[in-house]
């Protein structure tokens, strides 16, 4: 009897491992990561400090000199504020969660702000005076509306995808910052160090963009690069000063 019983047990363990064959091994789907620098290379122009003597409120807002973010490279030439995306990339994912857009300061914050279709924007205002928010934009509805200092946030969103433009604020005409609209959210600015980095991309080949607005689109910067599985791509910039003709 007891031998009978312990054959039953060798039979049923049999085929209990044959039907878990391989349970716990099965390797998960991982996505890949962009990740690179991007520098200037050139003569660097002096940068140049915002005059910001027409509301006393914003110099107060500062203890020194504010400079325009408009072209940044440290001492190693390495870029700030370049935007670097996928171009058709094809996404079904989650949105992304609100994006939020702040005046600082009489300054935008953050200055290149990249965002996805239908993405909330937070607009805020942090300072105690009167702003203009004034979307330049060229396929998305352009908006203009002000927010006095007793408004403190503004809800918006871009329907559609458009290649970089900008936000201004009519009252303090130094206020500029830089908004990209795409349908998927693989996309980064640069760090102080030049540095960006663009995670859980889906295996394939793409086409990826670095944008910097003093270049604009016609010297924006294409490359050809190929994701993998659990894999970093490295892929470096350098944007070069035109020669003058």
């Amino acid at each position: 009897m007891l031998k009978i019983f312990f054959t039953i047990l060798v039979i049923f363990q049999g085929v209990l491992f044959a039907h878990c064959d391989g349970c716990g091994t099965q390797k998960e789907h991982s996505h890949g990561t962009l990740k690179g620098n991007v520098k200037y290379q050139g003569k660097v122009p002096k940068a140049k400090p915002l005059k910001m003597d027409a509301d006393p409120i914003c110099g107060a807002s500062h203890e020194g000199k504010v400079l325009s973010e408009s072209f940044i490279v440290d001492a190693d030439m390495n870029f700030k504020n370049v935007l670097v995306w996928l171009k058709d990339v094809k996404y079904n994912g989650p949105m992304l969660e609100t994006a939020v857009l702040d005046q600082k300061g009489c300054v935008y914050d953050p200055h290149v702000l990249p965002v996805m279709k239908g993405q909330n924007v937070l607009i805020k205002n942090s300072d105690a005076t009167l702003h203009n928010i004034h979307s330049m934009a060229k396929i998305n509805d352009q908006f203009n509306f002000a927010m006095p200092k007793v408004v403190k946030e503004k809800a918006t969103s871009f329907d559609k995808v458009e290649e970089p433009f900008y936000i201004k604020c009519d009252v303090h005409p130094w206020m500029k910052t830089w908004v990209l609209v795409q349908d998927h959210p693989f996309f980064a600015v640069t760090d102080d160090k030049g540095n960006f980095s663009i995670d859980n991309i889906p295996p394939g080949t793409y086409e990826v963009i670095a944008w910097q607005e003093k270049f604009k689109m016609k010297r924006s910067l294409n490359k050809t690069i190929e994701i993998k599985d659990g894999k970093d791509t490295v892929q470096d910039f350098v944007f070069i000063k035109p020669e003058k003709k």
